[in-house]
């Protein structure tokens, strides 16, 4: 190869070397300012296309999280008005439970009343035949001593009877020697007065409630009234 001599040749050559180097760089620089340029708008795409993707991923998360809320909000209602139901169930039974207790002790208190009734009633009936027997004594007594006695029976307001003998004071033969009875609910004799009193009445009315002998005891009353000192 010869060796260039020629200044011209060279300045040309260098010229066109730079030239050709200024357009190699202006090409690859276009190039790559194009490349770039088509690497921005695919990057923008793709950024574009993420952000459209995650803002409809976030807005479909928001509606899952807001049906999750709403299913929580019902099952939390839900729950409360179970609660209220058990409670008011539990409440209800309460009350049933209460009126049962109720009903069983006013059943077993008109149980009480229906038993308490018919001892009363049996006592009743215990009582009318013992008042029936005693009168039965007193007719017999009456009838026994007002004929051969000059004895008299009155019935007296409070349901008491007073019995007057007569002929018992030789001096004076209507004089009266009385004495009133009545008969308790317990179906007793009892004396209620004397006169003239006797000191011996409650012995002799004891006498009577053990025996039941009414003309016994007449007899007994008659004889401690003659045995009195007259006037």
């Amino acid at each position: 190869m010869n060796c260039i001599t020629d200044a011209n040749i060279g300045n040309w050559f260098s010229s066109t070397m730079e030239d050709i180097r200024n357009k190699m760089l202006f090409q690859g620089t276009a190039e790559m300012t194009e490349t770039g340029m088509d690497w921005v708008q695919t990057h923008r795409k793709t950024v574009r296309s993420v952000l459209d993707t995650c803002s409809k991923k976030c807005k479909d998360d928001e509606i899952i999280f807001e049906t999750i809320d709403s299913y929580k909000t019902d099952l939390e209602n839900k729950n409360a008005s179970l609660v209220e139901k058990r409670n008011a169930i539990a409440k209800r039974l309460s009350e049933v439970e209460g009126k049962n207790e109720q009903k069983s002790k006013i059943i077993e208190k008109i149980e009480m009343i229906r038993v308490e009734q018919a001892k009363k009633k049996e006592l009743i009936v215990s009582q009318n035949k013992a008042n029936k027997d005693r009168l039965k004594n007193l007719n017999k007594a009456k009838q026994m001593f007002q004929g051969r006695l000059g004895l008299e029976i009155r019935k007296i307001h409070g349901e008491k009877l007073q019995f007057i003998f007569r002929d018992i004071n030789q001096k004076d033969s209507e004089c009266v020697y009385t004495f009133m009875l009545r008969i308790s609910e317990g179906g007793l004799y009892q004396i209620v007065s004397s006169d003239p009193p006797l000191d011996c009445m409650a012995h002799l009315e004891q006498r009577l409630q053990e025996t039941n002998n009414f003309s016994a005891f007449l007899a007994n009353v008659r004889r401690e009234f003659l045995a009195l000192k007259p006037e």
